[in-house]
């Protein structure tokens, strides 16, 4: 009997959880193919919701899904843990030793084989080698980070309740993330006030949230119209945004600009620059761009090795660059996921990914959104304040759900959470 083809996917991203489903109901589920899961953690978030755990105004317990559970029912297999070299001659992968909370040992370094691997480890800040950033800033490149802020966010607010002081917060990057971060952070306050004062006596701190963007105009992606609406909306807002301010340091008091002014913060965020996780430079030698991210051809195959992939943010085709995008890594994991099983099984080459931009949103919490087309049309903004388009990412939220979930699973996690809007605060509060 021959034996089963080996296909290895490591990331549980958007691109590599909805791949490894996929794989296991064509592949996996007919015993053509074992698939195996590999993340360092053991459930799943949609990435464009981190600014929201980071916040507090998302339970990331419910919104989170277990790769296990998703393992069990689509026909593949997980394990935790993170890879760290791969031998490209012997077609296998290293994983690193997995340890508990507490660090203590639970697994040993293990190596697993495989016969086609997809890369899918998504990708990190890129800090530009400005001195104290890694020291001195917080990420929310995964929920990992989004937990820490929204721990140190909450004990800071405490720490500015007791001593009737404001609190700072300085973030650097005007991109979706940044921008709706800043916003979200206002949303979380505006939310604990009834509960501030019931408990504490007194209304919240004043929040001074500074929005620190290197460049022109913030979220330089969209049009420019939406650029210029979105920094008036975060100014009605309170949040001071300062354009072509370039930092060129931190420290544990905030940040230095490369003019000297000196913008102070007690909690800074660094979401400016997207790069691969360092990790990918011991990947076999692949070839890489100055980012990190592994060069590959249109079919997404690794331009040195026609038996590794790369998806979405860790990716770069080396003809047809494109955005780090959840919808750029949707519609990779889509193709491979069409495309694998013939040549798993037959040899036959992947053909070359043609993406179709199907246009982008930002929301600024409850406050405005603004969606935009390929064609230019933009959504949002208004006498609805963009109702429309808060609406339209909140409905791409819940159709990656139902991707994952399953029709009825998926409108049943969608009731659940509003159940729950009755009987829970609709922010973190411990």
């Amino acid at each position: 009997m021959k034996p089963q083809s080996e296909i290895l996917i490591v990331g549980g991203g958007v691109a590599g959880l909805s791949l490894a489903a996929s794989l296991g109901k064509t592949l996996g589920k007919r015993r053509k193919a074992r698939i195996t899961l590999i993340d360092k953690s053991f459930s799943h978030v949609w990435k464009p919701m981190l600014h929201c755990f980071a916040a507090g105004t998302v339970a990331n317990e419910n919104d989170r899904i277990s790769f296990i559970t998703q393992a069990s029912e689509h026909h593949f297999e997980f394990w935790p843990g993170e890879v760290v070299s791969i031998d490209r001659e012997n077609r296998q992968v290293v994983l690193s030793p997995f340890h508990a909370s507490d660090g203590s040992l639970v697994l040993e370094s293990r190596t697993i084989r495989y016969d086609t691997i997809i890369l899918a480890i998504g990708s990190c800040a890129n800090d530009f080698g400005t001195p104290g950033v890694k020291q001195h800033c917080l990420c929310i490149d995964n929920l990992v980070e989004a937990n820490v802020f929204n721990e140190k966010f909450r004990m800071e607010l405490m720490r500015a309740f007791a001593h009737g002081s404001e609190l700072d917060i300085a973030i650097v990057g005007g991109g979706a993330t940044g921008t709706q971060l800043a916003a979200e952070l206002h949303k979380a306050l505006d939310i604990v006030d009834p509960y501030s004062l019931h408990a504490f006596g007194k209304t919240p701190p004043k929040l001074r949230v500074t929005l620190l963007q290197s460049g022109p105009r913030i979220l330089p992606a969209f049009p420019e119209a939406v650029s210029l609406a979105a920094q008036q909306e975060l100014e009605r807002l309170g949040v001071t945004v300062r354009t072509s301010a370039r930092v060129a340091a931190a420290d544990s008091t905030g940040f230095i600009l490369k003019d000297g002014t000196h913008i102070p913060a007690k909690l800074r965020v660094w979401a400016a620059g997207v790069k691969a996780p360092e990790v990918t430079q011991t990947y076999g030698n692949l070839s890489l761009n100055p980012t990190g991210q592994i060069l590959t051809h249109s079919n997404l195959c690794s331009i040195d090795d026609d038996r590794i992939f790369a998806v979405g943010d860790c990716s770069f085709i080396k003809d047809d660059p494109l955005p780090a995008t959840a919808q750029v890594a949707r519609q990779q994991a889509l193709h491979l996921a069409r495309h694998l099983p013939a040549f798993v099984e037959r040899g036959v080459r992947v053909p070359g990914c043609v993406f179709k931009n199907k246009g982008a949103i930002v929301a600024l919490g409850k406050y405005n959104g603004w969606a935009t087309l390929p064609g230019g049309t933009v959504w949002g903004g208004g006498f609805f304040h963009g109702f429309s388009a808060r609406m339209a990412h909140l409905f791409l939220y819940r159709r990656h759900q139902i991707e994952l979930f399953g029709f009825y699973r998926g409108l049943i996690s969608l009731y659940s959470d509003w159940i729950e809007t009755f009987v829970r605060p609709s922010v973190r509060l411990d």
